[in-house]
């Protein structure tokens, strides 16, 4: 009997476990919305790269609910959630011609936002973050990139334009306005707790602390492309967002000028990777 010889090397390496399930998930999705056609190695990479990324600099764990909204044929695959354990976002009045694959999906000001599913109560007072990746940044006063409140002002989790920069509250009613508003789409804007005393934000590639005091935590979801209304006990979307976001993030504490680096590499490489 001869003795078969395979070369372990023919295929490839094997991209990461988590990444690999990722891609599995976003294919099937966009199958299941009607789109066979798969996902170029080009995209494919660009999402291990991430995901092996952002565990190498530690923030992997710290990702609670996200969604990469570039990259998949399809508006289902974009909406396929980061880990199969995390909440998938609920679509309120997106359709398939607000997607775009290179840039994200197309907020209108009006009637279009998702809801992440993450509870703003869910992670910890002084251990959380919100952050987004803008395409492309309307900059009207008080259109939301994303957003959680309570029934108090003082329980907002929320991030939205100003006439003059971008305003940042993490549990706090008195906010800072932040970097220029006209010149921060294609780059992560986000903020971050790790202390009762102050948080962290990152705009226009810039990282800033903040001395404000967190408050109690409010028990709404965290919307993208708007924000709850600070006195209601349920979803109530106010300050609708007409931006473009290519990539969301909810969780824990972490680093956000690595995970800026992360997105931002993310979001060039897959268009690159699409003809």
């Amino acid at each position: 009997m001869s003795i078969i010889y395979i070369n372990p090397y023919q295929f490839g390496p094997g991209y990461d476990s988590d990444a690999q399930d990722f891609i599995n998930r976003v294919i099937a999705a966009d199958v299941a919305a009607g789109n066979t056609s798969g996902l170029e190695v080009g995209v494919q990479d660009a999402y291990n790269t991430f995901f092996v990324g952002c565990k190498a600099d530690g923030n992997f764990s710290a990702l609670k609910a996200n969604c990469i909204l570039a990259g998949a044929r399809t508006l289902s695959g974009a909406l396929v959630p980061l880990v199969s354990t995390m909440p998938a976002p609920t679509n309120y009045n997106f359709v398939a011609g607000d997607y775009n694959r290179k840039t994200g999906l197309l907020g209108d000001g009006s009637t279009k936002y998702l809801d992440s599913g993450r509870n703003n109560g869910t992670d910890p007072q002084n251990d959380r973050h919100l952050a987004v990746f803008p395409s492309l940044v309307n900059p009207v006063a008080g259109q939301a990139f994303c957003g959680g409140s309570g029934p108090t002002t003082n329980q907002r989790m929320e991030m939205l334009p100003q006439s003059t920069g971008h305003l940042f509250r993490c549990l706090n009613n008195s906010f800072p306005t932040v970097g220029d508003n006209t010149t921060s789409s294609g780059q992560l804007i986000g903020m971050s707790r790790n202390a009762s005393a102050f948080f962290t934000t990152r705009v226009n590639s810039s990282t800033g602390n903040y001395n404000f005091a967190s408050n109690a935590v409010g028990d709404n979801n965290v919307l993208i492309f708007a924000t709850n209304g600070p006195a209601q006990t349920g979803i109530a979307p106010i300050n609708l967002g007409a931006h473009r976001i290519a990539f969301y993030s909810i969780g824990e504490a972490l680093d956000l000028a690595l995970l800026d680096a992360r997105v931002s590499a993310l979001i060039t490489a897959i268009g690159a990777a699409i003809p």
